[in-house]
This record gives C-alpha cells, sequence and structure tokens, in this order.
C-alpha cells in the first residue's frame, strides 16, 4: 500500500469519524439536508478511493489533460 493511498484512507476517516461524532453529540442534525452531505460524500470518496484506487475526479482531470504527478 502506498504512501498516497493511506493518505486518502485515513483523511476520508477522519471526515467521516468528525461528522459521525458531530451528530451523536447534539451539534450536527444529519438528518436534515445541509452542505454536511456534501463533506460526507467527499469523505466517503476518499475512503473508498484509496481502498479500491478508483477516483472519479481523477478521472476527470485526465480527460480534461491534466498530467499526473509521479516520480
Amino acid at each position: 500500500m502506498t504512501v498516497e493511498r493511506l493518505v486518502r484512507i485515513i483523511a476520508g476517516f477522519i471526515i467521516m469519524l468528525s461528522l459521525a461524532l458531530a451528530h451523536f453529540s447534539g451539534s450536527v442534525d444529519m438528518t436534515q439536508l445541509s452542505w454536511l452531505w456534501l463533506t460526507a460524500f467527499v469523505g466517503i470518496n476518499l475512503f473508498q478511493s484509496g481502498i479500491t484506487r478508483f477516483c472519479p475526479m481523477d478521472m476527470m482531470l485526465k480527460k480534461a489533460g491534466i498530467k499526473p504527478g509521479g516520480l
């Protein structure tokens, strides 16, 4: 597993954990439609892209002609 994949997994997990903690402590009501659902989507996508290597943004940027970084 690469450092990049681990960073994605950890970042996604922390985002989802912080949303869950805020919801269950009563600070945030995730049952209502809000911008926090965008945060949840990003966290879930980060987490799954770290595990599966499938990232929609990565694919869109490559199709737009952006060159991937690498050594």
